[in-house]
């Protein structure tokens, strides 16, 4: 299997926030999704595969503020959402995209050839959680500080186990068109992709974050992440 993208994270004050945003902008209600106890937070899923991106899924997600968290010590949550600067963002302007994921079919392999050109892309945790189709489990990269690493435009890294969200996923009429990355630092961050098996991805020097072009029932709809 191939190194592919996986999902798009797109960050919410709070999952119903998410939710009337993707009915205003997509012009379709998010499929359900699931809670992860070992972060504290929540989600909601919606399927986006194309040609170009076969198992490609959109997660909304938001600190669940019924939730105690398992991951206890001075470790924040993945995708930067104990960020105080997301946080001011999330509460300025409404959800955003801000981050992607990539699986990958030896995540151990992939960690280490991040580390040789001395990137930190955290340790690697087990999760899971039970669906209708099955129980969904994998390994993902997380690190202490929560950190994305080139501001969302690095991606997370995720290796499945027998089942994948799609699996149980229906037609959504949204599809991801493109994703294209951008950074200052695009020699860098271009060596990095293709150390994991992104190489293919549009990738340009300039202000740093991610470009995602979706069909919708609204028509074209362009997503920027902003840097933030």
């Amino acid at each position: 299997m191939p190194t592919r993208i996986d999902h798009l994270v797109l960050a919410a004050r709070s999952l119903d926030e998410g939710v009337r945003w993707c009915e205003a902008t997509f012009g379709v209600t998010p499929g359900p999704g699931g809670i992860h106890p070992l972060m504290g937070t929540h989600n909601r899923l919606l399927k986006i595969g194309s040609a170009a991106f076969p198992r490609a899924y959109f997660e909304i997600i938001a600190i669940d503020p019924h939730a105690k968290r398992a991951r206890a010590g001075a470790r924040h949550r993945w995708f930067d959402l104990d960020d105080g600067a997301l946080q001011a963002a999330l509460a300025r302007h409404g959800p955003r995209l801000v981050h992607f994921v990539a699986e990958v079919p030896d995540i151990e392999a992939a960690v280490h050839r991040l580390a040789a050109l001395r990137i930190d892309r955290g340790h690697i945790i087990e999760a899971s959680r039970d669906t209708p189709a099955g129980r969904l489990s994998w390994r993902i990269t997380v690190r202490n500080d929560g950190q994305r690493l080139f501001y969302g435009a690095l991606p997370t890294l995720i290796e499945w186990g027998a089942v994948h969200p799609i699996d149980s996923m229906d037609e959504s009429g949204v599809v991801l068109r493109a994703l294209a990355l951008s950074h200052p630092r695009a020699g860098d961050l271009g060596a990095a992709l293709g150390t994991i098996g992104l190489s293919e991805l549009s990738l340009t020097s300039g202000a740093p974050g991610l470009r995602a072009m979706f069909d919708t029932p609204r028509g074209l709809v362009t997503l920027w992440s902003g840097g933030v």
